[in-house]
């Protein structure tokens, strides 16, 4: 009876040992979508190209460019079968441009995953892609895969910074094509001329600047406005990346709040105006700072440790959805992507 009653209770064990181990491999729905070992040779399909101005993609160009392996770019519809993963930029599904292949037979496996960078000011209704995404790709840290404008990257064996010369009539500078009245920069920007010269450029004001101009112009003012058109959570883009850091000028920022960019950048590395009670505690501080030197460089020591990295070529984009794709939940579906335009 005692023999009996071991064997029993192995024959449990293995047959619940059995059991997990089935719902593990298999899933939750007994389907055969979760590989047992990390997928290694990815392909990925841009079902179409952000704002219609496609790349090459000749070759291996993930290694050849960004030294991923295994990593295979395509846009070639015919090539949906057997895609990994299926990308789709939100832009163009807003403006019915391009629409989702609902009328493909999707295979299991495969995953559909939403790309934007813009802010959800701009994103209109989202409940009809519910239940359709697994993925998604934005600037916000919460995405799946996590896409900022820039970022900063240690400098190997560490170096030195020269700041660019400033004039000292230069101030401010601001570059701005889209201007409207509603938005909080502009009350800003009407409030802040008054008592501080502040210089705008680009396309509002009549006074575009070439993609050669752009960085030695902001490059003589002390500071460089990088007011976001939208107040939204980890909404942080080129104008502080390029028209600030690159060009060699103190950031004054208008976005999320500081904690925001604190965690992509240094506290010292910018100036928040949340900081200040008034426009005029702003322009007053701007002055002084500008006249002090000492105070002035503090602001560009971060640059004696890191390099500023630009990401704006969509195929380094897309070659970094295989470096997380085996890090990524292989059921997740979003249900209620209209999340995404809430701040």
């Amino acid at each position: 009876m005692r023999m009996i009653n071991v064997s029993l209770r192995v024959s449990i064990f293995l047959l619940t040992l059995i059991y997990f181990l089935c719902h593990w491999v298999l899933g939750p729905k007994g389907r055969w979508d979760a590989p047992l070992l990390p997928q290694t040779n990815i392909s990925v399909l841009l079902w179409y190209w952000p704002f219609s101005q496609p790349l090459g993609l000749d070759g291996d160009v993930c290694w050849d460019l960004y030294a991923i392996p295994g990593c295979h770019l395509t846009d070639n519809h015919t090539r949906f079968p057997e895609a990994n993963v299926v990308v789709f930029h939100h832009h163009e599904l807003k403006t019915r441009r391009w629409r989702l292949p609902h009328h493909l037979p999707r295979p299991p496996a495969q995953k559909w995953l939403w790309l934007t960078l813009e802010s959800p000011a701009t994103n209109g209704n989202l409940t009809p892609y519910d239940g359709v995404f697994n993925w998604t790709m934005t600037y916000r840290r919460d995405a799946d895969i996590f896409m900022p404008y820039g970022e900063l990257e240690a400098k190997r064996g560490g170096g030195g910074y020269t700041i660019p010369k400033k004039e000292s009539r230069l101030l401010a500078c601001w570059v701005v094509s889209n201007y409207r009245s509603r938005q909080k920069r502009t009350r800003m920007y009407q409030s802040l001329k008054k008592l501080i010269p502040v210089e705008v450029y680009g396309r509002w004001s009549r006074k575009p600047l070439s993609s050669q101009e752009l960085l030695p112009t902001i490059s003589r003012y002390h500071f460089y406005l990088a007011w976001e058109n939208a107040i939204s959570a980890d909404y942080i883009t080129e104008k502080l990346w390029r028209n600030s850091f690159l060009a060699g000028a103190v950031p004054v920022v208008l976005g999320p709040p500081r904690h925001n960019y604190e965690a992509l950048v240094p506290a010292h590395s910018f100036i928040h105006v949340d900081d200040f009670n008034s426009t005029a505690a702003l322009a007053d501080f701007l002055r002084r700072l500008a006249s002090d030197k000492e105070g002035y460089a503090a602001y560009f020591e971060w640059h004696r440790d890191y390099d500023v990295r630009l990401r704006t070529d969509w195929r380094e984009r897309l070659c970094h959805i295989c470096e997380r794709y085996n890090h990524l939940p292989a059921h997740k579906v979003y249900n209620h992507l209209d999340t995404w335009n809430r701040w």
